[in-house]
Parts: structure tokens; C-alpha cells; sequence
């Protein structure tokens, strides 16, 4: 290769670093040089020379970008034109004649890469990647090449995928897209991907992997469980994975509900619109764009939730004539017909109002068109509501039947919450309305899954809470106590005979009356005074007579209440009963109506027979309590009972009636009423008489809420997972509103949330997850509860026996969370003064408990716990502090503890000489580089034991750094070690926690570097 060749390769690469530069002309005039090269191998020596400065660079520069660009697009611009002309010369040959060995020069640089891809540098390994990823990606798409340079690039990225480097693992993961096989299960290239997506701590390797494995039945779930991840990023992108490579149909139901489900209600509001814009257009596209036809995909019988958010999120990308388009056969009376309703069109149609009426005044006119006038419509729900069919046993074992009676209950219930949406403000639809909902509550046919439904509808338009109880009372009565008739009507037979006797009877009256006008005329007056006892006595039977005739004819006109009590009209009375309470103000109080339906319903419903009956009743009886202090304190001792004894549903809704009234009243609601039957009697002027009830008012408390505290105790220990989690989430609630505080209680729910036992319970390990951290944030004494759980939560760990789940669970990740929970820096209000810290106190209590037995096992954790306790500035603490510390290093013998220890110690002699040495210097003006100065210098800095030289913590936060670098795209650990200050090893430690925990330890920091 003559000179001029290799300044052209030169000159090629210097004018490939700039951008501007038309790269597909210097592909073309460099290969045409290489074509009229008869030696081409000083030509690849050079192009590789050339090469290498581009890859020894790591940080992705815009000129390096270029030449790696310009790079890919010479080497396979040889691959392009071999295959041309082999597909015009022999097309249709077989595939042995059609075969062509790839091109040197192609040949030569792959085989440069895979030389290279084992390099100790970091960034060669990473060009390496990039570089085949490129040139795979140019080729075409029907590109061959050797099996044998298959399988080495094969094999080559399969080990570049586990590079210490997260930079290098996604070009490597890129570079494979073309290499995998996703119709072969065993395919090793979609087997890593896979292995990637669940292991890979870095989120852009993952989000690499995401973008460019294919779709199969295998790697179908493997992407829907990434719409989990812990980053938005990566939850973003598959979602828009899924809704460019994967078919509606190739889902089922349940996953699409979840996929829905789980993206409408995530937390960022990225991935929500990832969901709205991306993924629901694209199933719609699937089904050309109606929206009916996607609804009996979601389910929307089971999922009708779910369904109204989807309906809601594609109307707010519709326009409003698409939206008003004749997808529910609205006729001219704005009506489904009854027999056009299915859950489709009528969810569609539900969701269709409401999102207009959320508009407001803006969707008022678009309301009108699409929903009739108030009294309209209460006619046809009224209607349709009477078609619901009342199954008998033996109809409920039909399937069809079952089916049908379901789904008119459900549009029943759609048409029901449409009533909402309906423009009650002129009173005479209001009137309608409420006659209709009412007559339709009263109905003994109406399917009791509608009633609670109902009453919800009914009590929403009665504003006045008194109102509400009398119209609900009387509904009660009505359900309860129906009017019936006294009696059958009399048959044709007796009312003849009734007849004939009561002619009988006027007769004899007739010739009665004969009689005693002819002894008046005879003057007969003995026999006369007779006749006329007489006529009276037949007087009175021809009335009974007449009376008997009447009730007979018209057995109407009396009416006769009889009590029902059968499981299914009380559980009718007491869903009503619950939804008024739900629905009243808590500040109304319990009047004599309300009153008389606890004392004549939901107490005696308590004993019922049947579970649901009772069920209920819990909760009616805890619902009301909450409006009378005085029912609470007279029924707390059965919902107590009940919580113990029932079954285990009838159990939880107890509790949470309990939880609830202790959240309201406190712990001193069972102690009210011994007080108040004591009050009258201390009445008298002497001050000790007064005391006595006070302190029994105390002791009563006390002795109540341990009773209560030990009862929930004994819960978290039982085996029911609904009841333990209900008193876990019931105690962190009276926690957090400090309605008690107990250390030993945080304990035991730290233990709970760290037990192998409620690895399956997301419910319980999310709400104390949530907890934990909101309640140490809260105030300084909730900080101190935590601090003292210590010491008892870590004997408990080390005590457990080797039989017990507690044995499993290890001890210093439970120590780094309680020491976090403590720091002052996480408390939401700081305390202005500069009190005794937590820590101050745990460092004492550990220092105590080590000196207590120096050979036990825990006595290492407790060193590694000081030196990640954060000690206040406080003089006497620090000496008080220290003179512990000297103790124990005269009575540790293991060499790590006592290690450890030393290391508190002089960061303790540290900081004290840095607080003197500031205030010898707080007064002489120094600018900001001096105390930089003063401690880089190592003739200034100040003298430490030879010992104490020993903790400056490099490596570990190297490795802190480390960790932290690769979750950044440009970023890797090499660099971090070089780049930390080596002068301040505090400030390093505390970078590494703030790295590690995440938590905002600003306020630490600036208070550390003050005072250094």
C-alpha cells in the first residue's frame, strides 16, 4: 500500500469526527481506493491502527460517535454489495450455489472485534459491543453469514451481557437482537435476555433488553412482569413494547384487566399516558377502532371498574362528534330499548355521562342529547328494574338462567348509577326520582344487590341528614312490617246463610213491635215492658249480624301489620341502615329514631342465626357508635366479644369497628362510664373526695388499654393472614395518630414485616412499609418509640430458635433500618434547639449491653451499629460516650468488634478537635478555599493515632460509588474512586449512606460540613 492510500485512510477518519461531513461519500471514495488495491493487508492494518483511537475512548463524544458510525457503514457497505450482486446473478439457485464467503475486509474486522472483547479496558469492551451491534444492525435483512463467526460473536456477547460495566452490557444485549432464535425454547440468547429482565440491577440494561427481544409465548411474561419494575422508565417501555409487538388476541383477559389496571392507577404519570396514547390505541387500531368491541375483552361484568377508567381515558383523546356516534342505539326518547341493553352499550353509555358531566357547564348541551329529563327516566329504570327475574333453587342450578338473572343485575345496577348524571334540580323529576327509588326498595322482588345501591341513589338527593333517617325508617317499616289483609273473604254459601239469619231476625223485631203495640192498646203494660226487652235483644243480633255481613264483603278496608324476620328482609333492612350511617355527617348525633332501630334491628341481628345477617349488623352497630359516645362505651365490650369468638369475616369487620372507635375516642372510651356513675357522688367542697374517681379514671383506662393492646396481640400472632393483616394495618393507624405509643408494639410489627411467614401478604408489607417511615418521620418522640424497639426487636432476632421463621431473617438489614428511622435528618420539622439526638441514646444503650456480655454473638453488631449512629454534638453525651467506649475496648476480645469500635472513638476524638480547631479560627477571615487548604495540607492537618488511620473507608465507598455510577447510562465505577476526596472521610461515609438509603440527608451533610 502506497503512502497516498494510507493519508486518504487518515483523512478519512479526521473528516468522519465532524458531523457535517456526507459519511456515505467517504464511505464510497475510501472503498473505491480499496478496490484498486491489489494487497489489501497493510490497508486493514492501518484501518484498524486508526481504529484504535477511537476505541480506547469511553466517554461517548460526538467525533468518536461519528468515526464508530462512520466505521460500521464502510465494513458493511462490502456485506450490501456482495449480496446485490449475488441476488441478480442467481436468485433462485439453491442455497449451497448461492452461498458466497463474506468479504475480507468484513471478515477481518469481526474477527478484530471478537480478539478484542476481552480487553481489561472497560471502554475497549464497550466499543467492541457497539460496534457489532452496528454492523449486524446495517446489514439487511436477509443477510448470511458463516456459522462459525455465528457462534463466536454468538458466544462473545453472550459473556459481554455479564460485564461488570452496565454501558457494555447493553451493547452487547443490543448487539444480539439479530443473533436470537425466539421460535427455539432453548435459544441461549433469549434465555439471557430473560435471565436480564429479572436479575439486572441497572435499569438501561433492562429497558436494552426490553427493546429488542421478540415476542413469544416465554418472553411474553417475562415482558408483562417488567410492567412492575421498580423504574418508571422501564415500566414506560413495556408498555410500549407490548403495544407495538403483541396482537390484543394474543392476551387473555386477565392480563389485559391487569395490564390496565396497574397502568391507569401507576403512580407516574409517564407510564399513565404511556397507557392512554400508546397501548389502548393500538388494541383499538386492532379492532378498527370501536370502542364497543373492546368491552367484551375486558370483562366488563367482573371488571366494570376498570372499564370506566378505559372508557374515560379513550374519550379524552376523542373528538366529540366520534364520541356522540350511534355506538349505544340511542332512539328518539334518548333510551337503549329494553331489549337492545347489554353490559357493553350500557357501561358505554354510563361512562359516556359521566365524563361529560365531569365537564361541568361545558358538557351540559352534549348531556342533553345523549340522557332523557329526570322523570323520563326514572320510568325506565323502573321498568326495566321489574324485569329482573327472582330464581327459584332450582332455576339457580340452570346455568342459562343464572347467567341471564346476573346480567340484567348488573345493567340494573348501570342504569341505577346513571341516576347521578340525571338533573334533579326541577322538583318534579326530583319527586319522580325519589318515588321510584323508593317504591323500587320497598318491592320485595328487587334483587338485594341492588338495595345498598339504591339507597346510596335516594340518600344523595336528600341533602338534610333528618330527612334522610325518616325517609330511610319508614322504607324500613315498610320492608319489615308489609301491610297484609286480616283474613280470606267469606264463600258464597256462608254470606247466603248470614243473609237468611239476619231476615230472621228482622222478622221477629217486626212481629215483636206488632206485639207491643197491641199491650199498649190492651193496656197491658207487664206484657208489654217483656216484648219491648225483647225487641231490644233482637235489635242487638240484627247489629252483630249486620256487622259480621260487612267485614265479610269488604275485607280490605282493614289492614294488619305482620313482623318479618327471615334472613333476607333483615339483611334488606340493615343494608339500608348501613348505608344511611355511612351517608350522615359524623358530627349528627343519634336521635330517637336512629335509636329505636338499633335497639329493635341491629342488636337483636347481632345473635342472628345466619352469617350475613350478623355480619351486617357488626357493622351497623360500629357504624352508629360512631355517632353517640355513649353507644360506643355501652357496646365496645361486644365488639370485643364478637372479634374473638365469630366467624372470621364477621371477626375483621368487628376489629375495624373497633379501630375506628378507638381512632375517635381513645383508649378511654370503656373508662366513661364508671366515671360518670361516680361524678354525682363527688360533688362535695374536700378535694380528696374529688381525686378518687380521677385516679380510678386512670387505673381503669390503663388497665383497658392493655386488655385491648394484649387482645390485638394475640391477633398478630394467629394463624387467619386476613385478621393478622386487618390488626397490623388497625395498630399502625393508632400508632401514627398517637393514640398510644409502644415500643415493644413497633417491635413486634417491625418482626412482622421482617417475617417469612408475610412474604405472600403485599397488603401487609406494603402498609408498614408505608408506615414505618411516615411514623418515624413524624415527630422526635415517635423517633424515640423506634429507639427503644432496638435493643428488644435484635434480642428477639437472636434468641429465636432454629425452628422458628424469625431465624431466617437477617439481623443487620433489621439494624439498618431501625438506625435509619432514627436519623435526625429524616424528621419532616427538625427541632429548632440542638437536643440529645436518638442516637445519642441508642449509642448509650448499645455501649451498655455490650459491656453486659462481651462474648455474645450480637456484640459485632452492635459495633457495626455505632458506627453507623450519628452522635450529637452534645459535650456531655460525646464524654459520656467515650468513657463507655474506652470500657469496652478493655473487655472485647474479638479483633473486628474491637476494631470497629477504635474507629468510633476516633471519629469522636476527631470531630471534638475539628469543633476546637474551628473556634480557634471562627474569628480570622478566611476565605472559602483555606479549610480545603488547611485539611489537604499534611503538615497542617492533625495528628491521629496510628490506628485510627486505618478507618478512612476508601475501598467501601469506592464500592458505594461504584454501585451508584452504573446505574447511570455514561457513567461506570472506574472513575468514581478517583474522583471522591480522599481528606474528609466523614463526609465520604455519610455520601455513601445518603447513596445507599436514598433519603434526604442535605441537612446532615451541611451540618457535617460546617462544623469540619
Amino acid at each position: 500500500m502506497t503512502a497516498d492510500s494510507e493519508m486518504e485512510i487518515k483523512e478519512a477518519f479526521n473528516r468522519a469526527q465532524k458531523g457535517h461531513n456526507n459519511k456515505a461519500k467517504l464511505v464510497a471514495v475510501l472503498k473505491n481506493r480499496y478496490n484498486t488495491l491489489e494487497d489489501k493487508t497493510l490497508f486493514h492494518e492501518k484501518f484498524i491502527h486508526y481504529l484504535k483511537y477511537a476505541m480506547i475512548v469511553y466517554k461517548r463524544e460526538p467525533a468518536v460517535e461519528n468515526v464508530i458510525e462512520f466505521v460500521a457503514k464502510f465494513a458493511s457497505s462490502f456485506q450490501s454489495s456482495s449480496k446485490n450482486d449475488k441476488e441478480g446473478e442467481q436468485q433462485q439457485e439453491e442455497e449451497d450455489e448461492e452461498e458466497e464467503d463474506d468479504h475480507p475486509f468484513l471478515t477481518f474486522i469481526f474477527n478484530f472485534l471478537l480478539e478484542s472483547h476481552k480487553a481489561n479496558s472497560h471502554a475497549v469492551r464497550f466499543r467492541v459491543c457497539q460496534l457489532i451491534n452496528k454492523l449486524l444492525g446495517s446489514m439487511s435483512e436477509n443477510a448470511q453469514i458463516d456459522d462459525e463467526l455465528f457462534d463466536n460473536l454468538h458466544q462473545a456477547m453472550l459473556i459481554r451481557v455479564t460485564d461488570k460495566f452496565p454501558n457494555v452490557r447493553i451493547q452487547a444485549a443490543l448487539a444480539m437482537t439479530r443473533l436470537q432464535q425466539p421460535q427455539d425454547p432453548d435459544c441461549p440468547t433469549v434465555s439471557a435476555y430473560m435471565l436480564i429482565l429479572d436479575n439486572d440491577s441497572n435499569a438501561e440494561v433492562r429497558r436494552a433488553v426490553l427493546s429488542c427481544i421478540a415476542m413469544s409465548p416465554i418472553t411474553l411474561v417475562k415482558v408483562l412482569k417488567r410492567t412492575r419494575d421498580v423504574k418508571e422508565s422501564v415500566r414506560k417501555l413495556a408498555y410500549q413494547v407490548l403495544a407495538e409487538k403483541v396482537h390484543i388476541k394474543a392476551l387473555s383477559i386477565a392480563q389485559r384487566v391487569t395490564l390496565l389496571e396497574e397502568g391507569l392507577h401507576d403512580t407516574s404519570e409517564a407510564v399513565r399516558e404511556a397507557v392512554k396514547t400508546r397501548l389502548l390505541p393500538s388494541w383499538l387500531k386492532h379492532l378498527d377502532g370501536d370502542v364497543v368491541l373492546l368491552l367484551p375483552r375486558l370483562d366488563v361484568e367482573n371488571c366494570s371498574e376498570t372499564a370506566l377508567e378505559v372508557l374515560k381515558a379513550i374519550f379524552t383523546h376523542m373528538p366529540e362528534e366520534e364520541m356522540l356516534k350511534d355506538r349505544v342505539q340511542l332512539g328518539t326518547s334518548k333510551l337503549i330499548p329494553g331489549d337492545a341493553l347489554s353490559c357493553e352499550n350500557v357501561i358505554y353509555w354510563r361512562a359516556l355521562c359521566e365524563f361529560v358531566r365531569a365537564k361541568g357547564d361545558e358538557g351540559e348541551e352534549m348531556l342533553e342529547k345523549i340522557l332523557p329529563d329526570a322523570a323520563t327516566y326514572a320510568d325506565y329504570l323502573q321498568g326495566f328494574v321489574r324485569t329482573v327475574p327472582v330464581l327459584s333453587e332450582s332455576q339457580r342450578a340452570e346455568f342459562n338462567s343464572l347467567e341471564m338473572a346476573m346480567r340484567k343485575e348488573f345493567i340494573s345496577q348501570q342504569l341505577i348509577h346513571l341516576v347521578g348524571c340525571l338533573d334533579t334540580n326541577e322538583e318534579g323529576g326530583r319527586k319522580r326520582v325519589l318515588a321510584v327509588l323508593q317504591e323500587l326498595l320497598c318491592r320485595p322482588q328487587t334483587p338485594a344487590s341492588l338495595v345498598s345501591l339504591l339507597t346510596e341513589k335516594l340518600l344523595s338527593l336528600i341533602p338534610d341528614d333528618n330527612r334522610r333517617i325518616q325517609m330511610v325508617a319508614e322504607i324500613i317499616s315498610d320492608v319489615r312490617e308489609p301491610i297484609a289483609e286480616a283474613g280470606p273473604p267469606l264463600d258464597e254459601a256462608q254470606e247466603r246463610r248470614k243473609q237468611i239469619k239476619l231476615a230472621e231476625v228482622k222478622v221477629r223485631i217486626l212481629e215483636a213491635r206488632q206485639a207491643l203495640d197491641d199491650c199498649i192498646a190492651a193496656q197491658e203494660f207487664s206484657n208489654a215492658a217483656q216484648f219491648k226487652d225483647s225487641i231490644t235483644e233482637l235489635e242487638n243480633q240484627r247489629n252483630l249480624v249486620l256487622q259480621e255481613t260487612g267485614e265479610g264483603s269488604q275485607p280490605v278496608d282493614r289492614e294488619v301489620r305482620t313482623e318479618k324476620s327471615d334472613p333476607d328482609t333483615l339483611l334488606r333492612c340493615l343494608t339500608m341502615c348501613a348505608e344511611l350511617l355511612k351517608q350522615m355527617n359524623i358530627k349528627t348525633r343519634i336521635g330517637p329514631t336512629l335509636s329505636a332501630i338499633v335497639s329493635s334491628l341491629i342488636v337483636p341481628c347481632i345473635a342472628n342465626a345466619h352469617p350475613s345477617v350478623r355480619n351486617m349488623a357488626v357493622v351497623c352497630l360500629g357504624t352508629s357508635a360512631l355517632h353517640s359516645k355513649e353507644l360506643a362505651t355501652a357496646h365496645m365490650v361486644l365488639l370485643l366479644q364478637i372479634a374473638q369468638l365469630d366467624e372470621v369475616k364477621i371477626r375483621i369487620s368487628a376489629l375495624r369497628s373497633i379501630i375506628d372507635l378507638l381512632l375517635l375516642f381513645s383508649f378511654q372510651l370503656l373508662s366513661e362510664k364508671p366515671v360518670t356513675q361516680a361524678t354525682p357522688a363527688s360533688h362535695s367542697p374536700g378535694g380528696q373526695e374529688e381525686e378518687e374517681p380521677t385516679e380510678e379514671k386512670g387505673d381503669l383506662a390503663g388497665d383497658t388499654a392493655q386488655s385491648i393492646l394484649q387482645l390485638l396481640s394475640e391477633f398478630l400472632d394467629g394463624e387467619v393472614s386476613d385478621l393478622r393483616t386487618e390488626t397490623a394495618q388497625g395498630l399502625a393507624k393508632l400508632m401514627y395518630m398517637d393514640r398510644f405509643s409502644s415500643a415493644k408494639m413497633f417491635s413486634r410489627l417491625v418482626l412482622l414485616w421482617y417475617n417469612p411467614v408475610t412474604e405472600g401478604d403485599t397488603s401487609l408489607r406494603h402498609c408498614l412499609g408505608v408506615f414505618f417511615q411516615l411514623y418515624a418521620r413524624e415527630s422526635r418522640a415517635h423517633q424515640e418509640v423506634v429507639g427503644e424497639s432496638f435493643l428488644p426487636t435484635v434480642r428477639t432476632l437472636m434468641n429465636a430458635p432454629a425452628t422458628s421463621p424469625l431465624a431466617e431473617v437477617d439481623p443487620s438489614n433489621v439494624v439498618e433500618l431501625l438506625v435509619e428511622l432514627t436519623r435526625p435528618g429524616t424528621l419532616i420539622k427538625p427541632s429548632a434547639n440542638h437536643e440529645v439526638c436518638v442516637h445519642d441514646s441508642m449509642a448509650l444503650r448499645v455501649c451498655g449491653e455490650i459491656l453486659k456480655d462481651q462474648t455474645a454473638p450480637e456484640v459485632r453488631l452492635y459495633a457495626k451499629t455505632l458506627n453507623n449512629l450519628e452522635v450529637s454534638a452534645n459535650e456531655g453525651t460525646r464524654q459520656e460516650l467515650h468513657a463507655l467506649l474506652q470500657e469496652v475496648t478493655q473487655v472485647v476480645k474479638d479483633r473486628i468488634s474491637l476494631r470497629a469500635v477504635e474507629k468510633v472513638i476516633d471519629r469522636l476524638v476527631d470531630s471534638k478537635e475539628q469543633a476546637e480547631q474551628h473556634t480557634e479560627t471562627a474569628l480570622q477571615p478566611l476565605d472559602i478555599n483555606t479549610d480545603e487548604f488547611v485539611a489537604e495540607d499534611p503538615s497542617k492537618s492533625v495528628k491521629k493515632p496510628k490506628r485510627g488511620q486505618k478507618k478512612t473507608p476508601a475501598p467501601k465507598s469506592g464500592r458505594k460509588g461504584s454501585r451508584r455510577a452504573e446505574s447511570s447510562e455514561e457513567s461506570d465505577g472506574e472513575n468514581v474512586p478517583e474522583s471522591l476526596p480522599r481528606a474528609r472521610p466523614s463526609r465520604r461515609v455519610k455520601t455513601a449512606a445518603l447513596e445507599r438509603y436514598k433519603l434526604d440527608l442535605n441537612p446532615l451533610i451541611d451540618q457535617e460540613a460546617n462544623t469540619s
